[in-house]
């Protein structure tokens, strides 16, 4: 069976795809599948590269004499991708399923996952629709909201909204938890919590819109909710389950790109010490959140734990990481599914959904 491994693209999160890749080309293994590896760069520029796995974790890839530019046709008859020669002539190359171990803007948000649907391949990860919804947080704060999970108040401030009434905007931000602070300002469409910050002064938060306007054009307002950071990982189809509950915990004063990325005083552990009522509260939502949001394949939904004993729904992602401080993997790993299992498991649950929607 051939799989193909997309990584790269041109978000915030090229890097954090480039790890993953590594760890997903390494737990596929050369010996049970046939693996096609496809790099984009930063500039959206295709490519299939023979790299080793510590050149694509460092970038060089790119540099690779012995790359071949290839594109993925919306062509169902063709059934894989093009590779082109120095000539320019192409060769079809069949691709049977695809991972896409990409994040952020065109790699979660529905963009290349249409070009999946039109090109007639199996896909890891949730479809156009649900990761649309999942990747603009105003859209998934309303679905769940629909089926009463609880969640932080929150309010959504729009580019032209903020450009034509700016302190009627920052007033509205002000109003979301009844004038208190301090609220988090995050882009509605970016992960890793790229361009997140808390803000603790009424003076600080139009910087901190101006700052998540960078990354998106909605930027969502929400009151902080002091509590544990839980993350659950959902594997399954119709019929999904959740893993363990596993917890962050966060070296910087929240868990943002740097606390999580660059600072190695982070961990994360499986949880041990909440009453297992609430573990129980915490699996059921989440597999309830990702019904709700019609999910597939995969998703890590996170939530926080109060010492009041509330669970709060924090945000939903339907291509976790896979590097290796990444709590997806690791919390199958503690049910005692390896990494090769899981994603023998996520290809097998990709060829499923296909064979029922073909």
């Amino acid at each position: 069976m051939n799989i193909a491994v997309i990584f790269g693209g041109k978000s915030d999160e090229h890097e954090v795809s480039r790890n993953s890749a590594v760890n997903v080309i390494d737990g596929l293994g050369s010996d049970r599948y046939e693996i096609t590896q496809i790099g984009i760069t930063k500039e959206g520029r295709w490519y299939q590269t023979e790299a080793a796995t510590d050149e694509i974790a460092s970038g060089e890839w790119e540099n690779r004499a012995d790359n071949k530019q290839v594109c993925l046709p919306a062509d169902p008859t063709i059934h894989g991708i093009l590779v082109f020669d120095d000539e320019e002539r192409a060769a079809v190359k069949h691709i049977d399923c695809i991972i896409p171990v990409m994040h952020g803007d065109n790699g979660e948000d529905g963009t290349i996952q249409g070009l999946f649907e039109l090109a007639e391949i199996p896909y890891v990860g949730p479809g156009v629709k649900a990761s649309a919804n999942c990747m603009d947080k105003s859209f998934t704060k309303i679905i769940v909201g629909e089926i009463g999970i609880d969640q932080a108040r929150y309010c959504v401030i729009k580019r032209k909204d903020f450009a034509d009434d700016r302190e009627g905007e920052i007033m509205n931000a002000l109003s979301t938890n009844d004038g208190k602070l301090p609220l988090f300002v995050k882009p509605s469409s970016a992960g890793s919590s790229v361009g997140a910050s808390k803000v603790e002064k009424k003076s600080e938060l139009e910087t901190a819109i101006e700052n998540a306007f960078k990354y998106d054009d909605k930027v969502l307002v929400e009151e902080m909710i002091v509590g544990r950071e839980m993350e659950v990982a959902v594997l399954g189809n119709h019929n999904p389950k959740a893993s363990y509950v596993g917890e962050i915990l966060s070296a910087g004063e929240f868990y943002d790109y740097d606390a999580k990325y660059n600072n190695p005083e982070s961990k994360t552990r499986v949880v041990d010490d909440i009453p297992v009522g609430k573990q129980k509260e915490i699996r059921s939502k989440a597999v309830e959140i990702f019904k709700a949001l019609d999910c597939r394949g995969l998703s890590r939904v996170d939530f926080f734990y109060t010492e009041e004993g509330r669970v709060v729904f924090n945000e939903i992602n339907t291509l976790p990481g896979f590097t290796n401080i990444s709590m997806y993997p690791q919390l199958w790993e503690a049910m005692g599914i390896d990494r090769p299992t899981l994603l023998d498991s996520l290809i097998k649950l990709a060829m499923e959904e296909h064979s029922t929607t073909s």
